[in-house]
């Protein structure tokens, strides 16, 4: 079973990048998937989550508006499109993994997740 997380790099304030996690070894279907975020002498903290079928989703208030979840089941992959990045939103990006099941549709809670990708470097410049 295994999460890989990339897409991370360097960009100015306001431009955007797209993180991608690829899953392999699991249903991916049957899986909640989330991205959390850890930034350097910070806790790991939530940032957004999306329901097994994709239909549900949620995200921190401090990205509302500007970072979008979505994935596609068939490819098993989820992606994280970053828009109007801040100085802020500097941190490393990590994709997790919880089953689904069959209580609640998506969780915000880090230590609901059972799998865990390596994590990619966002940077934003100001």
């Amino acid at each position: 079973v295994q999460l890989q997380a990339f897409g991370g790099g360097l960009v100015q304030a306001g431009g955007s990048l797209r993180l991608s996690c690829a899953a392999s070894g699991l249903t991916f279907s049957r899986y909640i998937m989330g991205w959390f975020r850890q930034a350097p002498g910070r806790e790991r903290e939530f940032v957004s989550t999306i329901s097994a079928s994709g239909t549900r989703t949620a995200y921190a208030d401090s990205v509302k508006g500007r970072l979008i979840i979505s994935r596609d089941n068939a490819k098993n992959t989820v992606y994280l499109q970053m828009n109007s990045l801040k100085p802020e939103d500097t941190a490393v990006y990590y994709c997790a993994a919880k089953y689904y099941s069959g209580v609640y549709v998506y969780s915000t809670n880090t230590y609901e997740y059972e799998i865990w990708g390596q994590g990619t470097l966002v940077t934003v410049s100001s």
